[in-house]
Parts: structure tokens; sequence; C-alpha cells
């Protein structure tokens, strides 16, 4: 059975919400962000499906197929993987190798669990993410823990109710972030 994994870029205070600009685009050349590149890019080798919300969705797609200078390796990894958008509303995707999932959510997931195939990683998200919390469908989480306090905001746990988590790997890189790998004890 393939693992669903969450993976957010979090503040020190828990907010996931990007508004205010606390974090950007991977690649930015003030601050060496090799590590870290280099931790996404060897998750992105485990998964082999892409999980999101309309809005995210929307808003991934209106950037990272027009980044053509970019050397992350990110967009040709969303350009190509799998992706499987969560939308009652979307009719057409509009970017390559992606799925519109308009039924029953629990099933939709399970039925994407059930899947030969590596990791199905979600991002962004929140009221998926909410969803897939509520519904005990996470496996994983992957938490990017920037060293910032925004104090208002959308909240990974916000509501959704708190698993059980194990520690599986913390790993800190130059740039002051901090990655927190919890495995959902069931």
């Amino acid at each position: 059975m393939r693992k669903l994994i969450i993976t957010e870029n979090v503040t020190v205070d828990g907010v996931i919400d990007a508004a205010g600009d606390w974090f950007g685009p991977a690649g930015d050349p003030e601050i060496d962000e090799s590590d870290q590149l280099a931790a996404i890019a060897q998750q992105r080798q485990a998964a082999d499906a892409f999980l999101v919300g309309r809005v995210t969705f929307e808003e991934m797609r209106s950037f990272w197929p027009a980044q053509a200078d970019d050397t992350t390796g990110i967009t040709n990894y969303l350009n190509n993987v799998s992706k499987y958008v969560v939308s009652t509303t979307l009719t057409r995707a509009d970017w390559q190798n992606t799925t519109i999932l308009n039924g029953n959510l629990v099933e939709e997931i399970r039925g994407l669990k059930d899947r030969a195939g590596g990791d199905i990683v979600a991002t962004g998200s929140i009221s998926l993410v909410h969803q897939l919390i509520a519904e005990d469908l996470v496996d994983e989480y992957r938490l990017f823990l920037y060293p910032v306090v925004i104090g208002e905001g959308a909240r990974l746990f916000s509501g959704a109710g708190v698993p059980n988590l194990e520690l599986l790997e913390t790993r800190s890189f130059r740039s002051g972030v901090v990655l927190l790998r919890y495995l959902v004890a069931r």
C-alpha cells in the first residue's frame, strides 16, 4: 500500500498559511538552500503522485509550468508527475498528467493508496489537508519548520484533530529551516 504524506512549510508557531510571503519558492539566490533542495529532491524521487486541492492546484498551474529557468528540478517534477486535484467544481485540468478527483474523498484517496506505486504527496491545500487528517488518511508528515513567527493564520492541526505521531527524523539546513518527519502512530 502506498503512503499518503503531507508535506508542509510551517512557521515556529504552527502557521501553514502562505499569506504574508514568509517563504518563497525554493531557489532563492540569497540563501544557500542546496542541502534543503537535495532533501526535497530525495523526497520527489520516492513519490510518483502529487495530491492537491483546487485552489492550490490553480495557483501552482499558473506559476510552475512557466518557469523555464528553474534549476531546482521542481518544475520538471511537477510537469511530469501524476497530479490529482480534489475538486467538485473543476471540469478541465489544463496541466499534463492531471486527474480530477470529484467523488467521495475517502474512497478516492483509498483507491489511490491501493494502487501500486510510490508515495503520494499532498502539500498546501489547507482545506483538503484538514479533511485528510480528519478522515485518518495520512500516513506521514514532513514539516519544513521555518524560523519565523506569524501570530495568526491557518494551522495544520486547527480543528482537524491531532493524531498520535512518532518522530522519524529531524534534519537542519543551512537556511535555518528544520525538517521534522513524523509517522502517524496507529
